[in-house]
């Protein structure tokens, strides 16, 4: 599947401050609010909304890194 960063739309290299950027960005014109008959509007918003958690955490963020998504399920 799609890495973090991708679902995000930003770089490995992004600032906290970027992140949070992008991640606003993406649940505002994703939420369910605004689209309340699109089941994948929701998915979408609900893996955006993981993606930034992990990557807003810097140990989550370390481990995500280091090891991949495999590396948070430990």
């Amino acid at each position: 599947g799609k890495s973090l960063y991708d679902i995000l739309g930003v770089s490995r290299t992004a600032t906290d401050k970027e992140l949070k950027v992008a991640y606003y960005k993406l649940a505002r014109d994703s939420h369910p609010d605004k689209h309340p008959e699109d089941a994948e509007a929701d998915a979408k918003f609900k893996r955006i909304s993981e993606a930034y958690q992990i990557l807003s955490d810097p140990r989550k963020r370390q481990i995500y890194d280091q090891l991949g998504a495999e590396g948070l399920e430990e």
